[in-house]
């Protein structure tokens, strides 16, 4: 009876440590938790960060953006004949239409012929480039050539668009200096339409951006006057350092 006791006594004392150590063990593990943050919660007290930006401006409508196209590059180099040609796209009076052709190319050979012909807008100039005399024929491209068009030999012209082959046509914006459209097609049709569509589009961004720009004027106008601002008032004519200015100033 007394083996009995002692030996459930050392299983209790057994016990008693294997909790302790257990204890211990989890008190140490959230111990660490909570230098880690774990288990840290927002207090519902903190008021939540204001994710409300601030106008940078009065709520009037905006014109929309329009991206523009590369910037256009004007075009050198020579004639078949030997001409120097000196020929300026960018922010000239009227649309330049660049077409990239070879003396080589069988598709190029279509677009030469249909070229005497291009039915291009009024207003619209036609540019014919080759590459140099280093890579063309100037008797091969005098005998291609439209007898209206310019024709230019110019590799530097070709590296300047970045042209990746021929046939290859550019649509320069004069007024801009940039290019409207560009790319490539079986025929020159099917590239005069795609580079008419292309044109269209722009006018018509160009159109809405007018309209857009008036209804803004037109509604600063609103707000002005239900401010009680009417035109003549002393308010509208200040200069720049603060001082009254004449209407007429």
């Amino acid at each position: 009876m007394t083996a009995v006791v002692i030996l459930l006594t050392v299983v209790v004392a057994i016990l008693t440590l294997l909790v302790a150590g257990l204890l211990r063990s989890h008190a140490t593990i959230l111990k660490r938790l909570h230098e880690l943050g774990a288990g840290v919660e927002t207090s519902p007290t903190a008021a939540p960060p204001d994710t409300t930006a601030a106008p940078d401006d009065l709520d009037l409508p905006r014109p929309p953006k329009v991206p523009e196209g590369r910037e256009a590059v004007d075009i050198t180099g020579v004639g078949p004949t030997g001409e120097a040609h000196a020929i300026r796209v960018a922010g000239a009076g009227h649309d330049t239409v660049v077409a990239f052709l070879s003396s080589g190319c069988t598709t190029c050979h279509v677009f030469w012929s249909e070229l005497r012909n291009p039915q291009l807008p009024t207003g619209t100039r036609l540019v014919v480039v080759t590459k140099g005399e280093d890579a063309e024929s100037p008797v091969a491209v005098a005998e291609l050539a439209p007898p209206d068009a310019t024709v230019v030999m110019s590799s530097d012209t070709w590296t300047a668009y970045e042209v990746p082959g021929s046939p290859y046509v550019v649509h320069v914006d004069g007024e801009s200096g940039r290019v409207r459209g560009e790319g490539t097609g079986p025929n020159w049709e099917q590239v005069r339409r795609m580079l008419l569509q292309g044109a269209g589009d722009a006018d018509a961004r160009r159109a809405s951006k007018a309209a857009a720009d008036a209804q803004r004027e037109e509604e600063v106008d609103d707000i002005l006057l239900a401010a009680g601002i009417k035109p003549g008032d002393p308010s509208l004519y200040v200069r720049a350092d603060g001082t009254p200015a004449e209407p007429d100033a």
